[in-house]
């Protein structure tokens, strides 16, 4: 398999990273707006195209090559949301705009720098990944930011410069989408080990 299906520039969905909106710390609403995009130019069909929200009980998840990491150090997160792109026979391909992995990255050189594995890694920091089909996200997803907020009304971070997303039914329902019970939310919930057997070996199969 390819390290990276997405050699000539003509395949890439999305534009270069530094034309993509992006908000420091609103990693949804990043991955929001390249749905709504994809969606809104035809770059991929929309049934090829996942959003992955990394997580755990106790919101601890270490990942590693993270542009605010220091060295070869892990971040630890509460929690992170990348894309997923099912390029069918030639592989998975990851959109992070976190990250210091290209843009994109094949699956398989994502697990491998970014993932890497749970195996010796306490209990409370090993992952759990919500895989959304980008169309129920699109249709589902609502954040009011109040997560972003201090408890005197200030934000933690700045607000990306759009109005906040929701729904006919919901302003917020980030924490379904966060939450790693299955009987929870939309999407399907894997272990790291299941999330890399299906979609890494899964996908480079002839």
């Amino acid at each position: 398999m390819s390290h990276d299906c997405y050699r000539m520039k003509e395949d890439i969905i999305t534009p270069s990273q530094d034309k993509c909106d992006y908000t420091s710390c609103y990693c949804e609403e990043n991955v929001w707006k390249l749905c709504e995009l994809i969606g809104k130019e035809g770059s991929a069909p929309l049934e090829e195209i996942f959003v992955v929200f990394i997580s755990n009980d106790n919101r601890t998840i270490p990942l590693w090559k993270q542009k605010c990491a220091r060295g070869d150090q892990p971040v630890v997160w509460d929690y992170h949301v990348l894309l997923l792109h099912i390029c069918g026979g030639s592989g998975s391909v990851v959109y992070d705009l976190d990250s210091a992995m290209p843009f994109p990255c094949s699956l398989e050189l994502y697990a491998e720098h970014a993932l890497r594995t749970d195996h010796g890694i306490q209990a409370a920091y090993r992952r759990k990944l919500r895989v959304v089909p980008a169309n129920c996200f699109l249709l589902n997803f609502a954040s009011d930011r109040s997560h972003m907020k201090n408890d005197d009304g200030s934000w933690k971070m700045p607000p990306p410069p759009y109005p906040a997303i929701c729904t006919a039914d919901s302003l917020m329902n980030l924490d379904d989408f966060i939450s790693m019970d299955p009987s929870v939310g939309w999407g399907k919930v894997f272990t790291l080990d299941h999330f890399l057997q299906h979609y890494v070996q899964d996908s480079s199969s002839p």
